[in-house]
């Protein structure tokens, strides 16, 4: 690869990442889009931006969006919209703290690594047959949001326990309502993501190889 054609994939490469993080930021802070409340949680689409850039981009990139996504929801938790539970997103609210830090970003860069590397496998795994790529993707979208609901939700019971019971208005029973969460919020928003990765990745990809990036 000659310093010209490598200098050219770098720049498309920053500015394909810096539209997948203007597409985050503009998730997360537009109401109701990015963030949707729903009682004591919020149901998210902000993860779909990370899984698709870390498909299109590479496990770092992917890390450096959801970073970018933890980093909105941060603020979202912090001083947009405050909630009873908010503190297990933010340090700044009483009752948060390191462990609130590794609630709000540590699932969310694995999202954009678990993604990759399952798009990777999976069509590894299918060997190019006839919609590997395509299955590749939903799979990849399936288990990107999963990766994200899975690790907030247990990060949550295990890191906070019954803190986010009693701030939940739960006293017995909580695992009971992290698992009610995981299938009523979780499911749903893992087939949603799933879907949009499918139809948006295929137009990427087609975009991808005209610019010959």
């Amino acid at each position: 690869m000659t310093e010209a054609v490598k200098t050219k994939k770098q720049t498309q490469t920053m500015v394909m990442t810096a539209a997948f993080a203007a597409l985050i930021i503009l998730l997360a802070f537009t109401p109701g889009l990015g963030y949707i409340p729903l009682g004591i949680i919020n149901a998210t689409t902000v993860h779909i931006p990370v899984i698709l850039g870390a498909i299109m981009l590479g496990p770092k990139c992917g890390a450096a969006l959801g970073g970018i996504f933890g980093l909105t929801s941060l603020i979202n938790n912090s001083f947009i919209n405050p909630g009873p539970t908010s503190f297990v997103f933010s340090p700044f609210i009483s009752g948060g703290g390191i462990k609130s830090i590794i609630i709000c970003f540590v699932p969310r860069i694995l999202i954009g690594v678990v993604a990759y590397y399952v798009f990777v496998g999976i069509k590894k795994l299918l060997r190019s047959r006839e919609g590997s790529v395509s299955a590749a993707l939903v799979i990849a979208g399936v288990a990107g949001s999963l990766t994200n609901t899975l690790l907030v939700m247990n990060g949550i019971y295990v890191l906070f326990g019954s803190q986010y019971g009693q701030a939940a208005g739960y006293s017995d029973g909580l695992y009971a309502v992290i698992l009610g969460i995981i299938g009523t919020n979780g499911i749903p928003e893992a087939i949603v993501a799933g879907v949009i990765s499918l139809a948006a990745g295929q137009a990427l990809f087609a975009i991808k190889k005209n610019l010959k990036f």
